[in-house]
């Protein structure tokens, strides 16, 4: 962005300047810029280049707040996806960060466990298998993916390997070929022909372009209370599994960045 630009970017940098949010890149969002360039040993140039914006978001959501509790990996991803998808307040943070902190085991798990025994494929796939067919796909992980994900989300059939390759990754897994298709478009890789991007570039983007699609911050913005909490959690997960957990965190993160 640079001086002649205009719209809703240039509105997010403005309010991020703390001046006038018109949407128009004036001599004075110019001025602001190469003050914020100098005061953050940034090459002064009057331009919001990729630089910039990082350092913008860092500044504006207080991210260092959040060293030691949130890992390093995750904070350095947050600019980028809080540019690509919407991450404009500390609130939406805050929410964001702890359904991802639930959904991934503390930012741990990166690509979908389908070790599942007999009894688990029974339990939680019983639509896609009997007793008899349960015992032949145990503890298979390949075969159980491309059976229960077979002709659903673009994927092909069974047979056609679709289910295990793009089987669920990212902190909110990103699980489906139209699904991968459509996250390809906001990243310079080809997730389509090597999903494992998605796991080790952009687990916390991914989880992002899921909010941004699904029209989450709407219920972000509407405040801090267990309510909003809860009808995200539903979103997200389908149901309240782990609600408790999703409380506590988002009311950690809130605290930290509130003061």
């Amino acid at each position: 962005m640079k001086q002649g630009s205009k719209g809703e970017q240039v509105q997010i940098v403005q309010r991020m300047l703390q001046i006038e949010d018109d949407g128009d890149f004036g001599p004075q969002t110019e001025k602001s810029v190469r003050n914020f360039q100098q005061s953050n040993s940034i090459p002064i140039t009057g331009e919001v280049d990729t630089i910039t914006l990082h350092q913008m978001y860092i500044n504006h959501l207080e991210l260092k707040k959040l060293t030691n509790i949130i890992p390093n990996k995750v904070l350095d991803e947050i600019p980028y996806t809080a540019d690509k998808f919407g991450i404009t307040t500390k609130l939406r943070l805050c929410h964001f960060l702890s359904q991802c902190a639930h959904e991934s085991g503390n930012f741990k798990f990166v690509i979908e466990n389908l070790n599942y025994s007999e009894a688990a494929l029974l339990n939680v796939f019983r639509r896609y298998f009997n007793v008899d067919e349960a015992k032949q796909y145990a503890r298979q992980p390949e075969r159980i993916a491309n059976r229960v994900y077979a002709n659903r989300m673009g994927n092909g059939n069974e047979s056609s390997g679709d289910g295990w390759k793009y089987r669920g990754r990212g902190y909110i897994q990103l699980t489906g070929k139209s699904n991968y298709s459509a996250f390809n478009s906001f990243v310079q890789e080809n997730v389509i022909i090597n999903p494992d991007i998605v796991a080790m570039a952009y687990p916390l983007a991914s989880a992002g372009w899921f909010f941004s699609t699904n029209s989450l911050w709407a219920i972000c913005d509407r405040g801090s209370s267990v309510d909003v909490i809860t009808q995200l959690t539903r979103r997200v997960n389908g149901g309240t599994n782990g609600l408790q957990d999703r409380i506590d965190k988002f009311n950690q993160y809130h605290k930290i960045l509130s003061n």
